[in-house]
């Protein structure tokens, strides 16, 4: 009789609809991944059958497979969510075992110990890097330091000025900082000691002769003196580039700032980033200046680039490298095994994982301040209970009818 038959298309049935219901429930659930019910029809045979007269017998769910597509990327006023755009998933040291888990929910935050976690405190894991911002092969969590930034002291001023080749030279000797009929030209910066102090830093420019020039460099209120050339003496070539120093370097000596401050140990550089400082027939310019001191600075943000850089801002306008988020890939994520918490682990059937960093090796890149949503579809969704709906409904129908025949046999008289 078809009662078993039936029962196993209702059975089968019942199953879709819990897998339907689940992926409804879920429709809102970051970086969901919907499942599909598969089936098997379920056929008895025995080694003398006829495959000519031989009857299935009903329907078994073969496989729920999760389907790992895209889900809409939205986006969010938070800097530590993270989206993945393309294939991978974050990796994450389970907080209560240690494992390695996965999970495509970048929903992430900093614990009281400054590390990246997510909302179950599981910590997210990435190519550190060391104490110059250099990214390194090593993989651990991702420790922010919400301390001050240590201040660090200026040790080099990079300048690329034009020096007026037309300038006469001054007629009022020797060079005074208080008076400018002693200098033909000036320009001033800031930098800082090793407590993070400012002071500021001028530097005068007095033509001596043709191609010729003296420097004089004043900081609080007192003249540097240059250690190499003894002279601080720029002098150029006729076609108004720099002849001497030949590195383009005044190095000057040490100058203290204060008591239980360090001295002061500058360096001036005039073949400046970007620019070079030249002699030429045009009004004095500073096309470039900078130097390499800043001061303490706070924690004003993170930021997350799409190559899963992670930078930390301060307020001193410094940024510090902490690591790059690394991915990983599986030849098949459909074997991968749920936990539950939007949270995956490697077996068997997912193969082993591959580890890249995002862009590289067939795994997607990032986008900060976002979430991936749910790759669920209402609609489709909806559509799948009615039909899982008349697949039960058709079947409860084959047991009534199944019922009814039955009936009639037993009351054959």
């Amino acid at each position: 009789m078809p009662f078993r038959t039936a029962l196993s298309g209702i059975n089968a049935a019942s199953s879709q609809l819990q897998v339907i219901g689940n992926n409804v429930a879920n429709a809102n659930t970051t970086g969901f991944k919907l499942s599909r019910t598969e089936f098997a029809d379920v056929f008895a045979s025995s080694n003398v059958s006829s495959s000519s007269d031989a009857i299935g017998a009903g329907v078994r769910v073969s496989s729920v497979t999760q389907q790992f597509t895209q889900g809409n990327i939205d986006f969010t006023d938070n800097g530590l969510d993270v989206a993945i755009n393309g294939n991978g998933f974050f990796q994450l040291s389970d907080v209560s075992t240690g494992g390695t888990v996965y999970s495509r929910d970048g929903a992430f935050r900093v614990d009281a110990n400054g590390f990246i976690v997510n909302s179950r405190g599981d910590q997210l894991q990435a190519r550190t890097a060391d104490a110059t911002g250099n990214i390194t092969a090593n993989v651990g969590g991702l420790q922010v330091n919400t301390g001050a930034l240590p201040p660090t002291p200026t040790s080099l001023i990079e300048l690329g000025l034009n020096l007026d080749a037309s300038s006469t030279i001054p007629s009022v000797t020797p060079f005074s900082a208080t008076n400018p009929s002693t200098y033909n030209s000036t320009t001033s910066l800031t930098v800082f000691d090793s407590q993070g102090s400012s002071h500021l830093v001028t530097t005068y420019y007095v033509k001596t002769a043709a191609n010729t020039w003296d420097t004089h460099v004043i900081i609080n209120n007192t003249e540097l003196t240059p250690t190499a050339p003894a002279t601080g003496e720029l002098t150029f070539n006729t076609n108004g580039t720099l002849a001497t120093p030949t590195d383009g370097q005044v190095a000057y000596d040490a100058f203290s700032v204060g008591a239980g401050t360090a001295s002061l140990n500058l360096t001036l550089d005039y073949t400046g980033t970007g620019a070079d400082t030249s002699q030429f027939g045009a009004a004095f310019s500073v096309n470039s200046l900078s130097q390499n001191g800043f001061p303490t600075g706070q924690l004003t943000g993170i930021d997350i680039g799409s190559d899963g850089i992670v930078l930390a801002r301060f307020s001193n306008g410094q940024s510090n490298a902490l690591g790059q988020i690394q991915l990983t890939n599986f030849d098949n994520p459909q074997g991968l095994r749920q936990l539950g918490n939007n949270t995956w682990v490697e077996s068997s059937d997912s193969g082993v994982a591959q580890p890249n960093v995002p862009g590289v090796g067939g795994v997607g890149l990032l986008q900060s301040g976002a979430l991936e949503g749910s790759n669920v579809d209402i609609t489709e969704e909806l559509v799948s209970i009615i039909s899982a709906q008349r697949n039960f409904q058709a079947n409860a129908e084959v047991i009534t009818t199944a019922d009814a025949l039955t009936q009639t046999i037993i009351n054959i008289r």
